[in-house]
């Protein structure tokens, strides 16, 4: 059914991600899909790397280790540059979408909260012809 599914990450918060990324690597187990996990960082240094190159081989070393512990045979890793993530996040996940050909995106989500404006997963939803499967954070 599915045949390559996008995970975006946040490497800053990874440590959150954890049952997105079970679901993913349980479908991709699954439906033998391929997974590409996704991370979108600035030019300028964060906290999660010093330049774009730094944060490709951390997203890189992240996606093996997924690798290693999910039992997901084929995965990969593509890193996204960005002058504005807050602007551009939306739109560059789906760009990536479809120029990865990913047939399904899995991202994690949070629990809405009072002052939440909107939801990246469902304004992801909106704007890509793919399926978009969110997972909510344990409460």
């Amino acid at each position: 059914m599915f045949k390559h599914i996008m995970v975006p990450v946040d490497l800053g918060h990874a440590d959150r991600l954890d049952r997105a990324l079970k679901v993913a690597s349980d479908l991709a187990t699954h439906y033998g899909s391929r997974v590409t996990y996704v991370g979108v960082t600035m030019p300028q240094p964060s906290s999660v790397a010093h330049n774009p190159k730094e944060f490709g081989e951390k997203l890189a070393r992240f996606a093996a280790a997924q690798t290693e512990t999910s039992g997901v045979d084929d995965a990969g890793s593509h890193p996204i540059v960005s002058h504005d993530p807050s602007v551009d996040l939306d739109r560059a996940l789906v760009d990536a979408c479809e120029e990865l050909g990913c047939d399904l995106i899995v991202m994690g989500s949070h629990i809405p909260r009072a002052f939440d404006l909107r939801s990246h997963g469902a304004h992801l939803a909106s704007l890509s012809h793919h399926s978009v499967m969110l997972v909510r954070d344990e409460a």
